[in-house]
């Protein structure tokens, strides 16, 4: 594996600001969201909306991509989905999710999830995560990938494209009348060929006109989560493998997650809704 050193806190940049006219999601500006309690099945309209929600924050995450290389701070590539999105009328749905500060997380070699794009410099053999979502139209879409920084080491590589792989089956995996419990299933077999963790205690999440509603996606086997897929659900799934142990820390700023070993980890997500015979990916560019 690479031998980067590990990765410390850099300094934040001010809040970005979001134009007036941007329709904010109810939270911003509170400690918490409110209790979602409608329906984990949408009706028609709302997915068509998600559509439009999904694809913008695929293309922030894409665009955000394009300025990965040695040398590039995380808060460029926030400032770059930031302003993608802000352009097409979206709020970045981070951006005072429960107090984070940015528009985009930005997780770089051992960080499992949720780091703070910051003054942190990308170097040459990095792997970077960004996780990008999008609110508009009152809904959201949520994405995230894990990308390439320069000349990348063998085994980095194999996870990131495995990972990949992995999020890729368990989306094929997705049929009206199953337990929500076969993707996780689908998951961890897949990776144990490998021998990568499972990262168990960040999963997938419905989604909707909130950003998590309470339904719980595990990307491991568990017989607990036992929820019956039907369509029209909207979820997500976004499996985070590690080189390691799925065992973490977290940084005293009460977002970053790093694995306990620090060794790599690769996450990729997409927003699906459940359709007749299979599962629709509504975060494509």
């Amino acid at each position: 594996m690479s031998g980067q050193s590990l990765l410390v806190p850099g300094k934040l940049s001010p809040a970005r600001p979001v134009p007036a006219s941007i329709p904010r999601p109810e939270y911003v500006g509170k400690e918490a969201p409110t209790p979602y309690s409608g329906p984990e099945v949408q009706d028609a309209e709302t997915i068509e909306r998600m559509r439009i929600a999904g694809r913008i924050a695929a293309q922030a995450m894409e665009e955000a991509a394009k300025h990965i290389a040695p040398g590039v701070t995380t808060d460029e590539l926030d400032r770059v989905a930031h302003e993608f999105m802000c352009d097409h009328g979206a709020y970045p749905s981070t951006l005072g999710y429960r107090g984070f500060p940015k528009s985009l997380c930005s997780s770089v070699n051992e960080v499992i999830c949720h780091g703070i794009p910051d003054s942190t410099v990308l170097r040459d053999g990095d792997i970077v995560n960004l996780d990008v979502t999008a609110y508009i139209g009152g809904v959201h879409g949520d994405n995230n990938a894990t990308y390439l920084c320069g000349d990348v080491d063998e085994e980095s590589r194999l996870l990131v494209e495995r990972t990949r792989e992995a999020l890729n089956r368990a989306i094929k995996a997705v049929k009206p009348g199953r337990r929500i419990n076969v993707i996780g299933r689908v998951i961890e077999s897949y990776a144990k060929r490998f021998g990568y963790g499972v990262v168990r205690d960040f999963t997938g999440h419905g989604i909707n006109s909130s950003f998590h509603s309470g339904l719980i996606v595990p990307h491991y086997d568990s017989p607990h989560h036992d929820t019956l897929i039907q369509p029209g659900m909207t979820f997500t799934i976004e499996p985070m493998l590690t080189l390691g142990t799925y065992e973490y820390d977290m940084w005293d700023d009460g977002w970053t997650v790093v694995t306990k070993d620090r060794k790599r980890t690769a996450q990729f997500e997409h927003t699906l809704v459940v359709t007749d015979t299979g599962a629709e990916i509504l975060t494509l560019p």
